[in-house]
């Protein structure tokens, strides 16, 4: 459903991405690990029309990122690691304004509201303004915001961060559901033991490049991924 093809990205004369090349499938939760300044971000950014690329092309179930990126961005959503919400809006406002620009009716945004609202605990603060929410309800938010749209590709950058143990669990369940649906998921994580467990599939960038890349089992072996994390980041310096 995403398909990376020779991705190079660059700044100035430094590539952030260099030819990098992935395949996401449907029902997949596909990891994507490396070091802070990797080209993870860069990556994600780049997938979702965010970032202009020099080479290389992005697939969003077929479909050109550069050619039509307004139709590719109708099939993904993407949550980054520090989402930049209205504040002046409440949340339930928020979620109605994202479900009117993504078309959903309003007697099945009401039931999707609800669903992900009460499973992530924010239902009782949609309607406090977002500018008195903390991190981790912000987070909670942008969140519900992507999983009311049912998704095709859900791409999110290190979509972990701020979130209490509960959340995270929660999270977690909600993504294998959406990929049990036919959907799939691609994010990033520092969170080796998170990734380990659950992702089907992880690819490890270094500088740019990809060092490795397969299912968990592939890639970590005997080892625990954080194990062979520690290994190739070495070995590739």
């Amino acid at each position: 459903m995403l398909k990376i093809q020779h991705l190079t990205k660059t700044y100035g004369t430094s590539k952030a991405v260099d030819d990098l090349s992935l395949e996401i499938k449907s029902g997949e939760i596909f990891g994507f690990i490396g070091h802070n300044g990797a080209g993870k971000t860069t990556t994600i950014k780049s997938c979702t029309g965010i970032l202009n690329f020099e080479e290389g092309e992005i697939l969003i179930d077929g479909i050109s990122i550069k050619k039509n990126p307004l139709e590719c961005k109708k099939k993904l959503a993407y949550i980054p690691d520090n989402p930049d919400l209205y504040e002046f809006m409440s949340g339930i406002k928020y979620l109605n304004f994202i479900a009117d620009i993504y078309s959903i009716p309003a007697g099945e945004r009401d039931g999707l509201i609800k669903k992900f609202a009460d499973k992530l605990e924010l239902t009782s603060s949609l309607a406090n303004t977002i500018s008195s929410y903390s991190h981790g309800m912000k987070q909670k938010l942008a969140i519900i915001s992507a999983f009311i749209r049912t998704p095709q590709i859900l791409i999110l950058d290190e979509p972990f961060v701020g979130l209490d143990p509960k959340a995270s669990h929660t999270v977690k369940e909600l993504m294998r559901e959406l990929c049990d649906n036919g959907s799939c998921v691609f994010f990033s994580t520092h969170v080796l033991e998170v990734a380990e467990k659950l992702c089907d599939k992880i690819a490890i960038i270094k500088s740019g490049k990809l060092i490795k890349c397969g299912t968990t089992e592939e890639v970590k072996g005997d080892d625990s991924l954080e194990d062979v994390f520690l290994e190739l980041a070495e070995d590739n310096n």
